[in-house]
């Protein structure tokens, strides 16, 4: 089933959420990379936040953004 992600930003910690659903507190988490953070299904593993941290910093500096995941991009509509 497709899964619609979600943008948002927290601008005063400074986090870019890539959210598929709302954050609750049972997700597993993982550091993916420097400063990515992943939240598991605590059941079946899957990725279901990836948080950037120091998003706005990253961006400031040039920096690219490489988030070490897989995805399949595809329109919903």
């Amino acid at each position: 089933m497709a899964t619609n992600l979600r943008l948002r930003y927290d601008r005063e910690a400074d986090i870019l959420y890539v959210d598929t659903c709302e954050p609750y507190a049972d997700q597993e988490s993982e550091e993916l990379d420097d400063e990515v953070v992943a939240r598991r299904n605590p059941r079946t593993g899957a990725i279901e936040t990836l948080e950037i941290l120091w998003f706005s910093t990253r961006l400031l500096r040039g920096d690219l953004v490489d988030l070490p995941v897989a995805a399949e991009l595809r329109s919903v509509a």
